[in-house]
C-alpha cells in the first residue's frame, strides 16, 4: 500500500486523472490525501467532487478556503464568483449528497501512528500542536452539526492573534484563517492574509512555517501557496500546491518514499 498527498486540484479533474495514471494508483490498496481546494477556478469541480467522494475511506481530505466558500454560497451566505466555474456543480442533481459529504471533511487530519498531519494552509505560529488539533476539531464539529452558524461568521481578517480570540466566533474564524488562508505572518505571529507572493519577494513578513522550525511538529503536508511551487525550506514541512489551475503542474508526494510526481496537463 502507498499513500500519496496531492496538492490543490481546484476542479482540474483531467489533470488529476493523468496524475493517478502516472503514479499507477490502485484504489484497492493505495490512499490519496488531498490538501484541500478540491473545487473552484478549474473546469470540472463536479467530476472532481464525485470522484474523490467515490473513493470512500481511500481518500483523506481537508477543507480549503475555496471549499468553504463554495459551502457558504450553497447556503446563501456568499456570492458565487463567476471565475470559480461552479454552475454545473451548483445545479447537479446529487448536490445535496456532495454538500453533506464535503461538510464531513475536517480542517485538519492527523495520523498519530505515523506522525503525519494534513492541512490546507498551515498552523498558526502561536499554537502548539494540541491546540491546533483541538481547535480544528471544534470547527469541524460545528460545520457538521450547524453549518450555517459557522459559515455566517467565518469571513474577516480578525482576530490576527490567537490571544485576541475571546469568543467562540473569534476562535472559529481564527482557526479557519490559519488552516485555510494563511501564508505569511508578522514577526509577532499575527496572521497576514493578503500577501501571496514567493517569500523571496517579501522582506517584511515571515512565512508561517518559519515559526515551526524549532517547535515540535509532525511531518506536515500543506497546499494553498501556489507561488512556492512545492518548495518549503523547513525539514518535515512539505508544500504541495504547484499551481495546476494556473497552467502549471499537479503534484503528488509518496509518503513512503518521499518521491514527487507531477503532470502538466
Amino acid at each position: 500500500m502507498s499513500g500519496y498527498v496531492i496538492g490543490d486540484v481546484q476542479g482540474c479533474f483531467q489533470q488529476l486523472q493523468s496524475l493517478l495514471i502516472k503514479i499507477q494508483f490502485d484504489p484497492q490498496v493505495d490512499e490519496l490525501w488531498f490538501c484541500g481546494d478540491l473545487v473552484a477556478r478549474g473546469p470540472d469541480s463536479l467530476a472532481t467532487l464525485r470522484f474523490v467522494r467515490s473513493l470512500g475511506d481511500k481518500a483523506k481530505v481537508v477543507l480549503g478556503n475555496h471549499d468553504l466558500h463554495f459551502l457558504a454560497c450553497v447556503y446563501g451566505l456568499a456570492a458565487v464568483d463567476p471565475q470559480d466555474q461552479l454552475d454545473e456543480l451548483l445545479h447537479a442533481p446529487d448536490l445535496p449528497e456532495l454538500i453533506h459529504w464535503l461538510q464531513q471533511q475536517p480542517l485538519m487530519y492527523f495520523e498519530p501512528e505515523r506522525d503525519l498531519l494534513l492541512v490546507h494552509a498551515g498552523l498558526a505560529p502561536n499554537w502548539d500542536l494540541q491546540t491546533a488539533l483541538d481547535t480544528a476539531a471544534q470547527v469541524s464539529q460545528i460545520l457538521r452539526e450547524s453549518p450555517e452558524t459557522l459559515l455566517a461568521v467565518m469571513y474577516g481578517n480578525t482576530p490576527a492573534l490567537w490571544a485576541e480570540a475571546k469568543t467562540n466566533e473569534d476562535r472559529w474564524r481564527f482557526a479557519i484563517n490559519s488552516c485555510t488562508r494563511m501564508r505569511f505572518c508578522l514577526s509577532n505571529g499575527a496572521l497576514e492574509l493578503k500577501e501571496k507572493r514567493h517569500p523571496e519577494k517579501v522582506s517584511t513578513l515571515v512565512p508561517w512555517y518559519d515559526f515551526w522550525k524549532h517547535k515540535p511538529h509532525p511531518q506536515i503536508f500543506f497546499g494553498h501557496w501556489a507561488s512556492l511551487m512545492g518548495y518549503s525550506p523547513v525539514e518535515g514541512i512539505n508544500a504541495l500546491d504547484t499551481g495546476a489551475v494556473w497552467g502549471n503542474s499537479l503534484t503528488a508526494y509518496c509518503i513512503e518514499t518521499a518521491q514527487r510526481y507531477s503532470v502538466s496537463d
